[in-house]
């Protein structure tokens, strides 16, 4: 024969040119015309790979060489089924290959392949391989028992079931990759590949039952056993190689007691699994898992049907009954399956009732996606965005929605309750058929990714010879030309895109139905089903909810046909907010503040980032939305990261100064503009925290600036208005103090300070503090007095001026001489630990330094004695007994209770002073800085000052997260559970993480404690 030519072996798509020409020339190619064979591999998937396999067979197995007769157009029909197998399925080719008497099946004819085998001949021929196909030996239960003997022990029954299961897969397989219409034919393969894996069961049983008779008796042959499918194999959904997920349920007479009628299901049960999985001389065919029963790998591992269903009914968790929907009876007693799916499926109907059915559904999504390792996101078919799980999240929350009045929807396999969803008109017909179309798609690439190894997995390969050969294994084997790996990811890619969109366009958008905006080929609800779908996603007020939707999205206004674009989307991510009725009333509020504003709708139409942040902020902060609704035009910071920023306090100080030129003499204005410039700059900065744009030392600085220069603006407003009706006498200094000198602030602090004066040259200086006072007091009027128009939603800044020599008796401003001589002569010990956090804040920078320099010598003086230090201590006691308001558990208080900012604040604020004058380091007023500086002067170790930090930052972040969801100052942790979900949300909980986050507060406080007190109270 003429040779091969290059072009022929790569016609044949042949990837490794040199080695397919030598295995052409092994001998046992020798009768075989070699031309025909090459047209004919090109039905194979991996040419490569299935040319090795042939050779390897035609060694072993007889028949095989007659299937590669050429016919009158060159080519060998009857080898395309084997070439087809051998070039998707090396693993099945392996097995062929290691068993040769089985090879007969790659003599069926492709054309005259039966499209389906039954699953009662399936299951005889498995009970078969076990030799459990005769008459039932007896007992209660009648069931098939293996015929184990001296020669046929459980191992070999084992190995016996697993080849007769492998022979059944091959033939599977075969009718698979023969199949015209492989999208057609998916939904059959999965419906068959259930069935063999019941057969599989069932015969697993029979050899289980038996092995445990032989050890425990006759009684074993009176406990009725059945295998509940659960998931893909209880829904005829199964894939080539998956989980087995199962639940067991038993039954015994009642002469059988009844805890030795569970142990003895329970050894049935365990030896279903070995048997499947176990070692034998032929490999495991599948996991069975069982981690799906009533309380898990902890529960019993069969129960009786009474117990599962009080299990059911008093403990089991809303994703149980969803787990429930594809419960389907698929080996062992028929009637006792048939009784359990009667007593448990009506529960699963009425679960979607259950309180916080959709915060777990949706806590369980988020966690399915946070199990994929980052470096397999963007290849997971089934769990990644897009994949096979989206789709079946979405129909399974809708069937469970919508399924308690439907019976329609009483369905286990997708396709068929997409099916039924769209006749139930709950979607669009469009939307049924491009979901139902996407996930045979998905199915079927996952299908023939697994069959080349026969391994689990969901991963798209990424060797571009792995993808030339899945897509051509995806075609039906008439397709001569091979399609291009870039063509596979080209249409995977579309399709992720078009099955993310299918929760927003099919879960939500028919909300709008009732507002009658929908076009005709779009899916109307009924006012009664979208409540139900609303009350489903967690809102509680579905008729106001409802109103809202038709306010905003009713007539033919661009700014309605907007809406009715985006709303979809952002009702799901108002659902996974806190209160999604909060939210979804802010955004109808806020979509009137701003009327017609063209760029608003737009803003979110466009960017998903800045309607996903949106969503956030009102259905999770009440204190965001009350400013958004009085500052709408903010919303434009939302999808651009440089606009939230926080300003520098020269561009702060920049903008109030300008103000006040311009309005130079009208007081009024003068003041309510920078008090404008606060509440803006406050909002901007909540906004970046709760996108996760700044850290908790960062927002503090933001803060502290934003008031640093607001102060600054009053006191200007105020010289302005003492010194136009007397002569200016007086320099004054404002004092930051506490965590306000710390730069240490949050959302609605306010501003401990001191007020310093100091008499100008020639002045008298009983009229000088005089006009002092005038100006302090004006000062701290203009912060917090009415202004007209008033500020709406403002939160103005309250100055606290009780730090001052002798309290509320002093008075509000002293010289710097009466600081002088107050501190020399009738300080006491804890207002020098006050003065430890004394920054300038605004007014004179001369006096500023020269206050300062008093400080210093004060704060950073002698270490305190020994007495001072116990003083300390006894104030901080009594601060605990006395300031804890009445009531308050110390565990859950986030300033003064065990553990939390007290403590570690005055653990650091004693170091400073004991140690402050050897080391300069300590010199500072922020407390994280200073722990850091603690650990570098070794006074402290880095396991305990990270102990310290963390608790310090978390009772940070909860009074940020109780001033932000409430849009009140708080200090006591949240008990009630919408409330502390919010807060653990701020704090970077996932949703539905309340408990750990309560857990995880109280335990790093309780560490806190601890060390507090070992530091605290040891002598230095």
């Amino acid at each position: 024969m003429e040779a091969l030519s290059t072009r022929e072996l790569i016609a044949a798509g042949f990837q490794e040119l040199d080695r397919a020409a030598g295995f052409l020339k092994d001998p046992q190619l020798a009768d075989v015309d070699l031309r025909a064979l090459l047209l004919t591999l090109r039905v194979a998937p991996d040419p490569d790979q299935a040319l090795l396999l042939l050779i390897r067979l035609l060694e072993r197995a007889e028949g095989v060489a007659e299937l590669l007769v050429p016919d009158a157009a060159g080519r060998m029909p009857r080898a395309v089924p084997m070439l087809r197998l051998l070039g998707a399925s090396p693993a099945l080719g392996e097995f062929l290959v290691r068993r040769p008497e089985h090879a007969d099946l790659l003599a069926v004819d492709g054309a005259a392949m039966p499209h389906t085998v039954p699953a009662a001949a399936m299951r005889a021929e498995l009970l078969a391989a076990v030799r459990a196909d005769g008459a039932s030996p007896g007992g209660a239960a009648a069931a098939p028992e293996a015929r184990l003997a001296e020669d046929f022990t459980v191992r070999e029954a084992t190995a016996a079931l697993r080849v007769a299961y492998r022979r059944q897969l091959t033939a599977l397989a075969l009718r698979d990759l023969c199949a015209e219409d492989p999208l057609e034919h998916q939904p059959l393969v999965s419906r068959q590949l259930a069935d063999l894996a019941g057969a599989a069961l069932d015969a697993a049983l029979a050899v289980s039952r038996a092995e445990l008779v032989a050890r425990h008796g006759a009684e074993v042959r009176d406990v009725e056993l059945a295998v509940i499918g659960m998931g893909k194999c209880g829904a005829r959904e199964l894939n080539y190689v998956s989980d087995v997920d199962v639940i067991h349920v038993h039954r015994a007479p009642e002469h059988l007691e009844a805890s030795r009628a569970g142990t003895l299901a329970a050894g049935l049960a365990s030896g279903i699994a070995r048997v499947v999985d176990g070692s034998a001389p032929e490999p495991g065919l599948w996991e069975v898992d069982a981690n799906l029963r009533p309380e898990g790998k902890d529960g019993p591992l069969s129960r009786s049907l009474e117990s599962h269903l009080e299990y059911y009914r008093r403990w089991a968790h809303g994703w149980e009954f969803q787990a429930l929907l594809k419960a389907r009876p698929v080996a062992g007693s028929a009637d006792l399956g048939e009784a359990y799916i009667a007593a448990i499926w009506p529960q699963v109907w009425s679960s979607s009732q259950q309180e916080g059915f959709v915060e777990n559904v949706q806590r369980m999504r988020r966690r399915v996606f946070a199990t994929i390792p980052d470096a397999d996101v963007a290849r997971e078919l089934k769990l990644g965005r897009g994949g096979l799980r989206d789709i079946e999240f979405t129909v399974q929350l809708l069937q469970l929605v919508h399924g308690r009045v439907d019976e329609s929807l009483h369905v286990r396999d997708t396709l068929t309750a997409i099916r039924a969803l769209g006749d139930g008109e709950y979607m669009a017909v469009r939307d049924q058929d491009a979901m139902s179309r996407c996930y045979r798609w998905l199915r079927l690439l996952e299908h023939r990714i697994q069959m080349t190894s026969l391994r689990r997995t969901h991963l798209m390969p990424v060797r571009e010879e792995e993808l030339r050969a899945l897509a051509h294994a995806i075609q039906p084997p008439s397709t001569d030309r091979r399609h291009k790996p870039e063509g596979l990811q080209r249409r995977w890619r579309d399709v992720v895109r078009e099955v993310t969109s299918f929760h927003e366009t099919i879960f939500y958008r028919p909300l709008l139905s009732t507002t009658a905006v929908l076009s005709d080929e779009e899916v109307r609800l009924s006012s009664e089903a979208a409540q139900a779908r609303l009350a489903a996603l967690g809102y509680s007020d579905t008729p106001g909810a409802m109103r809202h939707i038709e306010a905003l999205t009713s007539g033919v206004t661009r700014r309605a046909t907007l809406q009715r674009r985006i709303l979809p989307m952002m009702l799901g991510w108002f659902a996974e907010g806190v209160d999604p009725d909060a939210g979804l009333i802010a955004f109808r509020r806020l979509s009137e503040s701003l009327g017609s504003s063209p760029w608003y709708l737009t803003m979110l139409r466009d960017s998903s980032v800045a309607a996903e942040r949106l969503c956030d902020v009102l259905s999770s902060s009440r204190f965001i939305s009350d400013q958004l609704e009085h500052s709408p035009e903010s919303t434009r910071w939302l999808g651009d990261d440089d606009a939230l920023r926080p300003l520098s306090y020269q561009a702060l100080w920049t903008e109030v100064q300008n103000q006040l030129a311009r309005h130079e003499g009208d007081a009024m204005t003068a003041v309510r503009l920078t008090r404008l410039v606060r509440q803006r700059e406050v909002l901007r900065i909540a906004i970046a925290d709760a996108a996760g744009r700044l850290d908790i030392q960062e927002i503090g600085r933001a803060l502290s600036d934003v008031d640093r220069a607001c102060t600054l603006g009053a006191l200007r407003v105020a010289e302005q208005d003492v010194f136009a009706a007397e002569e200016p006498q007086v320099e004054l200094l404002v004092v930051a103090m506490g965590r306000q000198g710390g730069r240490e602030i949050t959302y609605g602090s306010d501003m401990d300070a001191l007020f310093v004066h100091r008499a100008l040259p020639g002045a008298d200086s009983t009229a000088a503090d005089a006009q002092a006072q005038r100006l302090a007091s004006r000062m701290s009027a203009l912060l917090t007095g009415s202004v007209k128009p008033p500020v709406r939603g403002e939160h103005p800044l309250q100055i606290d001026a009780d730090l001052r020599p002798e309290g509320r008796k002093g008075t509000l401003s002293r010289s710097l001489e009466s600081f002088r001589e107050y501190y020399r002569r009738w300080m006491d010990v804890w207002e020098r630990q006050a003065l430890l956090r004394a920054r300038p804040l605004a007014g004179s920078d001369g006096l500023a330094a020269e206050f300062i320099r008093l400080v210093d010598e004060v704060r950073f003086g002698a270490p305190p004695t020994d007495g001072q230090i116990r003083e300390i201590r006894r104030i901080k006691a009594r601060v605990e007994s006395e300031r804890l308001p009445r009531g308050a558990d110390p565990s859950r208080h986030v300033k003064l209770g065990r553990g939390a900012l007290s403590d570690v604040e005055w653990l650091v604020q004693l170091t400073q002073l004991q140690h402050g004058h050897d080391h300069a380091t300590l010199r500072g007023q922020s407390t994280l800085p200073m722990l850091e500086a603690m650990v570098a002067a070794e006074l402290i170790t880095a396991e305990d000052a990270a102990v310290l930090a963390e608790a310090w930052t978390l009772c940070t972040r909860v009074r940020a997260g109780i001033k932000v969801w409430t849009g009140r100052s708080g200090d006591v942790l949240p008990s009630g559970r919408r409330d502390l979900e919010a807060v653990a949300r701020w704090c970077g909980f996932e949703a539905g993480e309340a408990a750990a986050f309560e857990e995880h507060y109280l335990r790093t406080t309780r560490r806190c404690r601890q060390v507090y007190e070992r530091l605290f109270y040891t002598e230095a």
